[in-house]
């Protein structure tokens, strides 16, 4: 990541934005996972409340885990091995340093959950596998006492109808990949935005919500769809155009006409609606543009899939500890191998861009039986799995063995979706 002095670094040119993304240019090939979970209390399956998670963060123990406050509040710890932070509606999300091997993100996250768990049950509470609250509803979830997630709460509600059932209710899973160059950066960022609907289908895990089942396979996906038009979706059609080109400062050009949410100077932060180009040109109240509040414009872009320095993968569903591990070894398997993503690329090449916009639509409620012309989606997936599979298995490291829960669920035609459908079912009759 680009080194930033928030003192002195004002931006004087639009050239320098673009510096973020080609700072993460690098031949190494690491894999970054950011994990979340929802908590409910035993007795009533309740989303836990914020008061009762801080002293989860408690019983980590002190000797390892640095203490981050915001505003007096307790929200994030910090240690050798990453981070955990709360997000708006009290989800504990992981997020480990950037590891080689996926035998060394099992070790670490198993061993994270295991813990958490633990520290769950001091409090009457439990670490749920699903992707969305099962009973509470954003009405019953207070956002926690963090300055950023109050500017999101005021601003986003004007822009979608979902925004409080995405911060607050949902839980997902994200992974990180490193590219050696502006060139490979692009080519990861459009073909993980085209599968990012396939992917999503098949780790669906969120059809349970307010005590119903609500005829979504991923709820929090639908919730995606209806957040903000401006920083969530597919970024810009040039990317599902093999004869475009797109490049850094195309999506630095993006960003900058994307509405800011506010600004911040030390502890203080400042509501905004200007663009960040506007920013650049005329200033705020007094204030200049930094290198700063670019890194949080940037973190304020939600598509599927964006840049930062490196490529982030945003879409799926919470789910249990081994198809957690599924995802960065399905992910490695094809974005470090180019005879991989090339496979994938002339898969998908068929396609455009109005049939993967429908496509996102459609597989929130449908899944993998959602069809893309003459196919359903579950037959393309498990192309894109056994690709990966064989990618995994020519690397040696037998990496290949964390896509098999996934298989179960192709073999069978299912999602995780499916299971807690048939268990809600079965309490209910």
């Amino acid at each position: 990541m680009l080194s930033i002095n928030k003192d002195k670094d004002f931006i004087f040119d639009s050239n320098q934005l673009t510096e973020v993304f080609f700072s993460g240019c690098k031949m190494s090939q690491k894999i970054g996972v950011e994990s979340e979970k929802l908590l409910v209390y035993k007795n009533n399956f309740k989303a836990v409340k914020y008061e009762d998670v801080v002293k989860i963060l408690n019983y980590f123990d002190k000797n390892k885990w640095e203490k981050i406050y915001d505003n007096g509040n307790l929200t994030a710890l910090k240690s050798d091995i990453g981070l955990i932070t709360l997000e708006p509606g009290s989800q504990v999300e992981i997020s480990l340093l950037p590891l080689k091997n996926i035998d060394e993100i099992s070790e670490k996250l198993l061993n994270f959950y295991s813990e958490l768990s633990l520290h769950a049950e001091k409090i009457g509470a439990v670490v749920l596998d699903s992707g969305i609250q099962p009973v509470s509803t954003y009405d019953d979830i207070n956002i926690i006492p963090k300055k950023r997630y109050e500017f999101m709460t005021k601003y986003l509600p004007s822009k979608g109808n979902y925004p409080f059932v995405m911060m607050r209710e949902t839980a997902g899973i994200q992974s990180n990949f490193d590219y050696k160059s502006e060139e490979d950066a692009i080519r990861k960022l459009s073909l993980a935005l085209k599968m990012s609907p396939f992917i999503s289908s098949i780790y669906a895990n969120s059809p349970i919500r307010n005590s119903k089942v609500t005829g979504y396979k991923s709820y929090r996906a639908n919730s995606w769809l209806n957040v903000d038009e401006d920083r969530c979706g597919y970024i810009s059609k040039k990317l599902f155009d093999k004869n475009s080109r797109f490049s850094f400062k195309d999506y630095v050009e993006i960003l900058l006409d994307v509405p800011m949410i506010f600004i911040q100077r030390g502890a203080n932060y400042f509501p905004v609606n200007i663009t960040f180009r506007e920013f650049m040109q005329k200033g705020y109240i007094g204030l200049k543009a930094k290198m700063s509040d670019w890194i949080n414009h940037i973190s304020l872009y939600f598509p599927d899939v964006r840049l930062k320095s490196y490529v982030e993968i945003r879409n799926h569903d919470a789910q249990n500890g081994l198809m957690t591990l599924s995802v960065p070894a399905l992910w490695k398997g094809i974005m470090y191998n180019d005879d991989a993503m090339s496979e994938i690329e002339n898969i998908l090449s068929k396609y455009d861009y109005e049939e993967f916009i429908q496509l996102r639509k459609d597989t929130p409620i449908s899944g993998i039986q959602t069809k893309i012309r003459n196919y359903y989606v579950i037959d393309l997936i498990k192309e894109f799995f056994d690709i990966s599979y064989a990618s995994l298995k020519n690397n040696k490291n037998k990496e290949e063995k964390y896509l098999e829960p996934v298989y179960e669920y192709i073999s069978l035609r299912r999602v995780p979706a499916d299971n807690l459908i048939e268990e809600f079912n079965r309490k209910i009759s």
